[in-house]
């Protein structure tokens, strides 16, 4: 049989879904794409054990349906050698060997049987589905996935926390000394349902929406999830396990509330965090009338910095200290020009949320202090 497809199309396809393939796998079936034809569209699929990933493309011409797995790395590295062409891809059924003839040759190579490449278990009858639009689920993944942990005793923190309530779908992430807690305002649902995301499909979810325009489905049930778009499927395996009462530790009564550029205070902390111990990295403000001081010293090496940046805050003076690379995360993952931190005293987590919300969104982020010792 014989089919064509365009050469850039197959290669950004195989690049995308290609992620979820584990470098060593105890099912060599695993080290494969399965190219399913149906009448005229190509069903790409790619697997570990515990995530499958599909994608779909419309093909130029096709003259049978077929199905078949290729080695993932002899086909991923043959394709993007090739400039954007028609590719005319020629399968022998009896023998499973694949000819690709493009403008100025050709590679042969073998297929094998699909036969054993293992099918995802279906989601059971208690399924919730959720619709959310590409771009709000793709913000507020790279809003929350930063501020995962990567803890092996602790599984439940290493991944992003779906809790769907009838006021809205909040992700959250956390490491224990930072959160992200994004809201989406506009999804609905009748009856409340969670679940937590491991960072491997919330990754790979994060790099297929940015090429999805239209709305997703997503279906969960307690031990899996999926989700569908146009152009691709993924059925992912969740984290067992109970997350934390993300919402006890989020302050509601921190007084001091202090407004700055955001771009501003970035570019200040990354000057001043050269100047930093390099073991605990921290950085202090001294907020008080109008004016916020950000500072660092190593003692070890006589080096310190300093620099004064204009804010809004007219209450009593404030000292407080944080771990840099840690603010500059959460600075660098708020949107707008202006970001509000509420803060109640040095001992106490601080708050940093966006002076104006987007729409259809609440965004907060809160950090642990660290010790001030004078």
């Amino acid at each position: 049989m014989k089919f064509v497809i365009s050469s850039s199309v197959l290669s950004a396809r195989l690049q995308s879904i290609g992620r979820v393939i584990a470098a060593k796998t105890t099912m060599p079936i695993l080290n494969c794409f399965v190219f399913d034809i149906k009448s005229k569209r190509l069903e790409l699929t790619a697997a570990d054990n515990e995530i499958t990933l599909r994608t779909y493309i419309d093909l130029v011409e096709s003259d049978a349906d077929i199905r078949f797995a290729v080695n993932a790395k002899t086909i991923q590295d043959a394709i993007k050698e090739i400039p954007e062409q028609p590719l005319e891809i020629f399968v022998n059924e009896s023998n499973m060997e694949i000819t690709v003839e493009y403008q100025n040759g050709k590679y042969n190579f073998m297929a094998e049987s699909a036969d054993e490449y293992p099918i995802p278990p279906a989601l059971n009858e208690e399924t919730m589905h959720v619709n959310i639009t590409s771009g709000h689920l793709l913000n507020a993944i790279n809003r929350s996935l930063f501020a995962a942990a990567n803890d092996p005793l602790r599984p439940v923190m290493n991944g992003i926390y779906f809790d769907l309530k009838t006021s809205g779908l909040t992700m959250v992430a956390s490491d224990g000394q930072k959160m992200a807690c994004n809201t989406l305002v506009d999804i609905k649902v009748e009856k409340p349902g969670s679940f937590i995301l491991p960072q491997k499909p919330a990754t790979l979810l994060k790099n297929i929406l940015g090429k999805e325009e239209d709305t997703i489905d997503m279906a969960f049930d307690g031990r899996r999830a999926v989700f569908k778009g146009t152009n691709f499927e993924m059925n992912c395996r969740l984290t067992e396990g109970r997350f934390p009462n993300y919402a006890g530790v989020i302050p509601q009564d921190n007084p001091n509330i202090i407004s700055v550029n955001r771009e501003a205070l970035i570019a200040a902390l990354r000057r001043v965090l050269i100047f930093s111990n390099a073991v605990s990295s921290l950085v202090k403000l001294n907020i008080d009338n109008g004016k916020m001081r950000i500072s660092s010293q190593d003692t070890d090496y006589s080096m310190s910095a300093e620099e004064n940046l204009l804010c809004d805050y007219s209450g009593t003076p404030i000292k407080i200290g944080y771990r840099g690379p840690f603010l500059l995360e959460l600075l660098n993952n708020l949107p707008g020009e202006e970001v509000v931190f509420k803060l109640g005293d040095a001992s106490r987590a601080g708050l940093i949320l966006p002076t104006e919300q987007e729409e259809g969104e609440d965004i907060l982020m809160l950090l642990m202090p660290m010790m001030i010792i004078d």
